[in-house]
């Protein structure tokens, strides 16, 4: 392409929750200057006459969707996980196995190449350890900018972390299952599965697996590492990974990137150039080959998109 402006996509998850119609939720997007966007898990049924108008009249090409899109029929929020292949209920696999394919079929008729994937998470019949860590860590209200400092947190962190590792083993399993399936969809397609990192230490793999996920389905011409700049400072910011180390170990996989700040509190989705995130460290790592994808909280103002849109620009060209 001709420069990152025309490189750069933008999520639809700034805006789809807004619109009622698909062709008037890109022509908004367009206005704000993107040739290209990201489909995400937010697209719901009633969008898609407009976005395939959209796209039939070549207003805008799809860098990517994110996996369910559009969402299950009578689903009218972003649900990602509404169904995981990591789960033990073969009927909720199946769900997932299903709205899967719904969203590849949907990628290769609007030529999106990039599937944007989360892997599930691991299952506490009780309350969740990360929720009685999050719980402890309102009550003593600590400061998240320094909780990688704080000595009883990393100790009770550290705990979970254990629990979520030992607990995690069959569930990664499923999850393989159920993407070795996916794969050869994929394969049909011509396209690539992108499994994203997450934010919530419960879900998997756990950033310091997703190397050995990814070569254990020994598939790199459909599975990539799709790097999601909040999540990794999120985690960061808890210290259980070194964003630069985080990032370095996956570049080999690398297939593209959601780009958001993140607030000394721990908020993401926050305009680029205005919190935490290290974008220089960033750009050391990116590839004309990678898909940039400017993942924005609704809440931002259209000044906030292209003040973001502006920082990346600059920042790599």
């Amino acid at each position: 392409m001709s420069s990152v402006a025309d490189r750069l996509s933008l999520s639809t998850c700034w805006c789809s929750g807004r619109h009622t119609d698909g062709y008037a939720m890109i022509d908004e997007m367009v206005g704000l200057g993107f040739k290209r966007i990201e489909l995400s898990h937010g697209i719901r049924v009633s969008l898609v006459p407009g976005i395939l108008k959209a796209i039939d009249e070549k207003l805008v090409e799809v860098s990517s969707v994110h996996n369910f899109c559009p969402l299950p029929g009578g689903v009218n929020h972003a649900a990602p996980n509404l169904y995981q292949p990591s789960a033990s209920d073969q009927r909720e696999r199946s769900s997932w196995n299903r709205y899967t394919l719904q969203t590849l079929d949907f990628a290769e008729k609007i030529g999106a190449a990039k599937v944007v994937m989360h892997s599930g998470s691991v299952p506490f019949f009780f309350q969740s350890p990360e929720k009685k860590l999050k719980n402890w860590m309102g009550s003593e209200e600590l400061e998240v900018i320094h909780l990688s400092e704080n000595e009883a947190f990393t100790h009770k962190r550290d705990h979970v972390m254990r629990r979520i590792r030992k607990a995690s083993k069959k569930p990664v399993q499923r999850v393989q299952a159920s993407y070795l399936q996916a794969i050869e969809w994929a394969k049909e397609r011509k396209l690539k599965l992108c499994i994203e990192n997450r934010e919530g230490l419960a879900e998997i793999p756990v950033d310091s697996e997703f190397a050995e996920l990814i070569d254990a389905l020994s598939a790199p011409e459909q599975v990539g590492y799709w790097h999601d700049t909040g999540h990794a400072q999120i985690k960061h910011q808890f210290g259980l990974l070194d964003h630069r180390e985080h990032l370095a170990s996956l570049k080999d996989h690398l297939a593209g990137f959601h780009l958001h700040d993140v607030t000394e509190e721990g908020l993401d989705h926050q305009p680029i150039g205005v919190g935490t995130v290290d974008f220089k460290m960033i750009a050391e790592f990116v590839r004309p080959q990678h898909e940039l994808v400017i993942e924005l909280s609704p809440k931002v103002s259209p000044e906030g998109v292209l003040a973001s849109r502006d920082y990346i620009c600059n920042l790599l060209n």
